[in-house]
């Protein structure tokens, strides 16, 4: 157990960003589960939801064995974060607004989306399947935790989310791409830290300033606006 631990916290980019997403994933979806006043059971699952389903989609989706079901020391992290939440809650006022919630869910998104990037490009998609299944990764647990929480996922309607984690997925497939190493993503860490720096620091400003994507309420209106000047 304690072997494995100082693998995953101290191996390759892959462990790396797996572990600060499980942590930092399953922080935020137990401070949503702990607003909607859920028993501790309960934000033990929204927790772990959070924190898993996106990574169980993703190795599905490449046909392997789910990392979940593989190894004990996931569900220590996925524990881990749950525990650090329920700490918040008795420190913070409001531990899901906070923040620290958010810097977390900032950082959980950049490093799934990393985590996702680096599983595609070992299992030979296009880039389209890397951008993909990096945003799956990122976005996936997210909308899974919304679904328990008996509300539409966010990212389907509102804020700059899941777009971060495309762009993200993008700079990982480009930075491989542009080392003239064949396969994307042979430039290994570099992109990996490429991929972390753009979805993270589109995520922070996206909350700092409040984007959100246009609705087609909004171009309806764009257009309204043009045939009406002509």
């Amino acid at each position: 157990m304690t072997g494995g631990l100082a693998s995953t916290l101290f191996g390759d980019p892959f462990a790396v960003m797996n572990t600060v997403g499980l942590v930092a994933f399953a922080l935020v979806g137990s401070t949503k589960a702990i607003r909607e006043e859920f028993d501790l059971f309960g934000v033990a699952v929204v927790g772990l939801a959070m924190a898993f389903a996106g990574g169980v989609t993703r190795d599905l989706l490449v046909n392997r064995v789910p990392l979940a079901l593989q190894s004990p020391v996931e569900i220590a992290l996925g524990l881990f974060g749950v525990g650090l939440a329920v700490s918040l809650s008795v420190a913070l006022e409001s531990p899901d607004t906070h923040p620290i919630t958010l810097a977390a869910d900032a950082v959980g998104l950049a490093a799934f989306a990393t985590a996702g990037a680096i599983v595609a490009t070992d299992a030979g998609v296009s880039a389209f399947g890397v951008v993909a299944v990096a945003t799956i990764n990122a976005a996936g647990g997210g909308a899974f935790a919304d679904v328990l929480l008996d509300r539409a996922p966010f990212i389907l309607f509102d804020d700059f989310y899941a777009s971060c984690a495309v762009l993200g997925g993008s700079a990982y497939w480009a930075v491989g791409a542009l080392g003239g190493l064949g396969a994307p993503g042979g430039l290994g860490g570099i992109a990996a830290g490429a991929c972390a720096a753009v979805t993270v620091g589109t995520r922070l400003v996206a909350v700092a300033y409040g984007w959100q994507l246009p609705t087609a309420g909004w171009v309806q209106r764009l257009a309204d606006r043009v045939t009406g000047e002509r």
